[in-house]
């Protein structure tokens, strides 16, 4: 093993590590705007999960799935913000 395979692994034990941690956070979180931020980083990380295979790999054929992803993590954190806005907005 050289030095970047030693980085990719600690690179992945981190990402692992912040997923399992916004997955907590995903279930436990005291409110609906944490549960939509959590959501929102583990997006993010599967990403960089994706993009961390590829450029272990080489191999460019998953660009369009982590494409998706983010575009679809994008959309969600936006609707979910306005539906928290709407709430707030009713409640005054």
């Amino acid at each position: 093993m050289n030095v970047l395979d030693y980085a990719m692994a600690a690179t992945a034990a981190m990402l692992s590590v912040s997923a399992g941690l916004a997955l907590y956070r995903l279930v436990r979180g005291p409110s609906v705007l944490d549960r939509t931020v959590s959501l929102s980083t583990v997006s993010v990380l599967l990403v960089s999960f994706i993009g961390l295979e590829i450029a272990y790999r080489g191999d460019t054929a998953y660009i369009g799935v982590m494409v998706s992803i983010a575009l679809l993590g994008f959309i969600a954190t936006l609707t979910a913000a306005r539906f928290a806005e709407r709430r707030a907005h009713d409640r005054d």
